[in-house]
């Protein structure tokens, strides 16, 4: 809803520019957006980008008050994580189109959102992303959310590879909402409570004050398999209190959700001072996650733990951002100065487990650590200008340009002296005095973009940015958007641009032990004394091209189809290696060794195979593809009215260059069979979303069908024999029916994966070679990969009160 004593000024808060915008409206296509364009007034419909806007209504309808699974159930290019390995599994993460986390840029009111600390180290589709951590956002905050589907490094900034996402806050100032919702997974676990409220202020009649909060709660989800070291009949004899085991002999919980708790507050204000408005946004939010590891025997410490033990990891995590800003104009020129500045840090915990070298060498243990910290923050300080020439074109030239300064921190706290002490706590050693570390750059980038029509129906945008960064030194990057409308009916549209992503901090100088029962490697921070060992000299950026040709059709009244096709080439792709061994399988490379010596590590002793991963530049890739989207409204009359639409992506990634692995390391490899299907098979190539959205007076139907095409990928236990687990073609069906009880109160039933459908199991020969070796990953049911996850239905209830 919309503030009445709100000042039209405020509308242009969404944007990184000062060119005021309209008045959003919340009809999709007919959306006045104020991403991927400086020009102002544009709708959806008639960019000359694809771009998508879900409103705060699609948001909700999803049924779970999250945001990173909205977005993933609304946008058939934007796939969502199923679940994690350590402490990936306590911050989940998203792709669009296939690339990388780190490749999509997330705004906030149109300004640059700082990153999680947190990065998904091990292997998968998803590993290396330490972006933004979306859920960090309150749902109820959201007014509507813009997504640019196209390269845009030259807007917005060099990591805007595959696109950006821009999350438009509300600005009411008056009246406000109460939700809360409760639901669960049908097979049981998951168990999700959520209360939230939204409410406007207007201290005066020219500003605004709108805040938010929100707390959730979500429980474990448990779908791990059999335990085969608890079957084992050799085990069984030699550790007769196995069958004690907590859920015996379903004794490792590794596979499922993390349970949390996480606590949110936003606040978006402004005042117009006549001719000058002030701004600002603020959000705060603070996570407590635990994750279960894998279960330990009897064996490894029977007087503490007689019946073994599952570790726990546990994060402490607070993120807050804020920004402050003035906008107006002077001598004919708009302005726009503010300045941003976000932190997340993270503290690592590891609960009910034990350091056994520790308690060896002096008789005792503590049994919860505190493993270390990641902290991540970003300061953002930028002036955008625009104005608009008459130049004898059809409609005015528009003028827009941009200084914009950055730093960004990345930092590791190491962990207590108990949790480093030799091989560490079990299941996750604490960070050692050579993880540790402070580490910053900065980067200055300025920009210009010229946006008009020379000709009636003809769009032009050319933009142009360089970006200095203190640690990889300068890019230009550039991009060309066109737009013909041959007719009301018909237009087509196409953009030619080029990208440039420095490594994140947190790729560059991770550094960590990472362990299971049966292996522990060291992931070395890439430019590292001990990675130059092994043959790796830090990160090169990556850099991209991308391409896109598309129509806009308009077949009948009411409709709309859009379809837009792409591609994108990236060189030196960042990309984690999988471990590399030396010691423990057929091939060992010496270099690793001295590597894991130089970097200061105690593996333990006890484990059969150890060895390193590392980030680098391992490969070249084309990611291309189809996406088309169609929105239709009928009127039925006394039967109601119906919002049909179809939304579907084809995605091919393809590894079109692997770089030759370092001398040191051969012949094993940095990126290996399961590293290159995890880029190329790992999500689906084709999703196909259908809705129709069903109203007539106080009743509503939301229904919606979700169609993933088949996906793969490879597991092994040893880099020499792979098995390549498949999921066919899948189909799940989302549905939510809400009745207004009174003009304030609505309740709402509904489900995701309705039918409770599950992907297919990992394969089964990877599962019997696992239980014959005793090894934890025969637990593993259903692959990582699962474009639907790994749960199951969840079915909740919804009750909202607005005023």
């Amino acid at each position: 809803m919309q503030a009445a004593a709100a000042s039209a000024a405020f509308a242009a808060d969404d944007t990184a520019v000062a060119t005021p915008a309209a008045p959003v409206v919340t009809d999709n296509v007919e959306a006045v957006i104020v991403t991927g364009t400086r020009r102002s007034g544009l709708k959806a419909v008639d960019s000359a980008s694809p771009i998508q806007v879900l409103d705060s209504g699609s948001l909700e309808r999803t049924g779970q008050p999250d945001l990173i699974q909205a977005l993933a159930q609304n946008l058939p290019s934007f796939t969502a994580q199923a679940f994690g390995g350590d402490t990936a599994n306590l911050t989940l993460s998203a792709r669009l189109r296939g690339l990388s986390p780190n490749d999509t840029l997330v705004l906030v009111n149109g300004k640059r959102r700082h990153t999680t600390a947190n990065l998904a180290v091990l292997s998968g589709p998803f590993q290396g992303g330490a972006a933004t951590d979306l859920n960090f956002i309150p749902v109820a905050a959201i007014d509507h959310i813009e997504v640019l589907q196209d390269g845009a490094a030259a807007q917005y900034g060099t990591d805007a590879i595959a696109g950006v996402i821009n999350i438009i806050l509300k600005k009411d100032s008056s009246g406000g909402s109460l939700t809360t919702t409760g639901g669960a997974y049908i097979d049981q676990g998951g168990q999700t409570g959520d209360v939230s409220f939204n409410q406007g202020f207007a201290p005066s009649d020219n500003s605004y004050i709108n805040i938010t909060g929100e707390h959730k709660y979500h429980g474990h989800s448990d779908r791990s398999d059999i335990d085969p070291r608890v079957v084992s009949a050799a085990n069984m004899a030699a550790m007769p209190t196995l069958t004690k085991a907590d859920g015996y002999p379903y004794a490792n919980k590794i596979s499922g959700d993390a349970a949390y708790h996480i606590s949110l507050l936003s606040l978006n204000a402004g005042v117009d001072l006549g001719g000058v408005e002030l701004y600002s946004l603020a959000t705060y939010g603070k996570k407590t996650a635990q994750s279960y590891e894998n279960y330990r025997l009897p064996n490894r410490l029977p007087k503490i733990y007689p019946n073994g033990f599952n570790p726990l990891e546990a994060m402490d995590e607070k993120d807050y951002a804020f920004t402050g800003g003035a906008r107006g104009t002077a001598a004919g020129w708009n302005w726009d100065l503010s300045s941003t500045y976000g932190q997340d840090k993270a503290d690592i915990g590891v609960i009910n487990s034990a350091n056994i070298a520790l308690y060896n060498d002096t008789g005792s243990t503590p049994t919860n650590f505190h493993a270390g910290a990641f902290t991540a923050s970003q300061w953002t300080t930028s002036l955008d200008i625009s104005n608009e020439y008459a130049v004898g074109w059809a409609t005015p030239l528009s003028v827009a340009a941009g200084l914009e300064y950055r730093r960004d921190t990345y930092e590791i706290g190491a962990g207590d002296a108990a949790s480093r002490y030799k091989e560490g706590s079990q299941s996750y050693p604490g960070f050692s005095l050579t993880d540790a570390g402070s580490h910053n750059r900065n980067n200055k980038s300025v920009y210009i973009d010229l946006a008009g029509s020379p000709i009636a129906n003809l769009k032009l945008d050319v933009a142009a940015r360089y970006e200095n960064y203190s640690d990889f030194g300068s890019a230009r990057v550039g991009k060309i958007t066109g737009r013909y409308d041959f007719t009301p009916e018909f237009a087509l549209r196409g953009t030619v641009s080029n990208g440039f992503r420095a490594p994140t901090m947190a790729e560059q100088y991770y550094s960590a032990t990472n362990v299971s029962p049966t292996q522990a490697s060291v992931q070395l921070a890439p430019n590292s004394p001990a990675a130059a060992l092994v043959g790796i000299n830090g990160l090169k950026p990556e850099k991209s091209q991308n391409y896109s040709v598309g129509f806009v059709l308009h077949p009948m009244p009411k409709a709309t189809l859009t379809v837009d096709a792409y591609s994108i080439n990236i060189h030196d792709r960042i990309i984690g290696s999988g471990t590399v061994f030396g010691s423990g399988n057929a091939v060992n490379a010496p270099a690793v060794v001295a590597a894991i010596k130089a970097n200061g590590n105690i593996l333990d002793p006890t484990v059969t195979k150890t060895g390193i991963s590392i980030f680098s530049n391992a490969a070249n890739t084309k990611d291309q593809g189809v996406e088309a989207v169609f929105s239709y409204g009928s009127n039925f009359g006394d039967a109601g009215k119906v919002d049909w639409s179809a939304a579907a992506n084809y995605n091919k990634v393809e590894v079109t260059k692997v770089n030759q692995a370092p001398s040191q390391l051969l012949p094993q490899k940095l990126l290996d069979q399961a590293a290159i299907a995890s880029l190329e098979k790992s999500s689906p190539k084709v999703r196909v979303n259908l809705g129709a959205l069903w109203k007539k007076g106080d009743w509503s139907v939301n229904l919606r069908e979700s169609i993933y095409g088949p996906s793969s990928n490879y597991n092994s236990l040893d880099n020499v024999t792979y098995y390549e687990t498949k999921i066919k073609t899948l189909a799940t069906t989302d549905l939510e029916v809400s009745y207004r009880l009174t003009k304030a109160l609505t309740a709402s039933v509904g489900a995701n994966n309705l039918f409770n459908k599950y992907p297919d199991k990992v394969n089964q020969a990877y599962i019997a070679a696992a239980r014959a070796a005793l090894n934890t990953a025969a637990v593993t049911q259903y692959p990582s990969f699962s474009p639907i996850g790994i749960n199951g239905g969840y079915y909740y209830a919804r009750l909202n009160y607005t005023y």
